[in-house]
């Protein structure tokens, strides 16, 4: 487990691009160890191509980004070995249709690891168990309903026992109850398993309750880093536009100037 008291994720001075375009820059972010962080903006704002360069998907055109005290490794082997300790619950769940549950949540250990049959079925049923959907092993996607797929795609991503957790857009296409249900496990598992989570997330009245520290980015960098208590007290014109889901402030709604990042 990571020490409570250490850096988990460090991004310094970071500028990313897509082409030609910058999407951010000077992006200055520390996650500690243990914590559960919000990363919060708009559509567009630029947190999917944040989270592509904290898995090492997109290197920085200046900066650095550090995942426990090491930067990412450029070299193809030895990032993809960095990424077996980053878990990543993605936006779609990617969930192998012709596959079982189970099948689903056995294919990072079988792999990365070489650990036999019997072994993997207890670990796929452990953690089947850690989301609560042990009964539901031998069932296919098309056979679960959303919040269950999503849960079902979240053990997939615990399975190789990453130390940090990074959430896109978890709560997407979930009706309330499965919303919550999805945040209070995030919760649930980061404290048990001792993990470190990052929620990369438009969705900011259900993510702050289980959030340790927030960040917002708007505009091309990082509007506002602290606690959710102080975002939730903050008067900034930018914020209180983005927290109150008011059309009209400094954050553009435009689809020329603001381009899916």
């Amino acid at each position: 487990m990571p020490d409570p008291d250490s850096i988990a994720v460090r991004l310094q001075d970071v500028r990313l691009d897509r082409g030609a375009r910058t999407i951010l820059s000077g992006i200055d972010l520390t996650v500690p160890a243990g914590s559960v962080t919000a990363v919060l903006g708009p559509s567009g704002s630029g947190k999917s191509t944040l989270l592509a360069a904290l898995t090492g998907e997109l290197r920085p055109a200046a900066g650095t980004v550090e995942v426990f005290g090491r930067p990412l490794p450029e070299r193809q082997r030895a990032l993809l070995e960095t990424r077996k300790g980053i878990g990543v619950l993605l936006q779609g769940n990617g969930l192998l249709t012709d596959l079982t549950a189970a099948e689903n949540v056995a294919l990072p250990l079988r792999a990365h690891t070489r650990l036999p049959r019997p072994v993997i079925d207890r670990l796929v049923e452990m953690k089947l168990h850690a989301v609560g959907l042990r009964e539901a092993a031998d069932l296919y996607p098309r056979e679960l309903s959303g919040g269950m797929a999503r849960r079902v795609a979240l053990a997939r991503a615990l399975a190789l026992d990453p130390p940090l957790m990074v959430y896109d857009e978890p709560l997407t296409g979930l009706d309330p109850i499965a919303s919550g249900v999805i945040m209070s496990l995030i919760a649930r598992l980061n404290a048990t398993l001792g993990l470190t989570s990052i929620i990369v997330t438009h969705h900011v009245h259900e993510t702050l309750p289980v959030a340790d520290r927030a960040v917002v980015i708007a505009n091309g960098r990082i509007v506002f880093a602290g606690t959710p208590a102080e975002l939730e007290r903050s008067q900034d014109p930018l914020l209180r536009q983005f927290l109150d889901g008011r059309p009209d402030g400094p954050i553009a709604f435009d689809a020329a100037r603001r381009e899916v990042a």
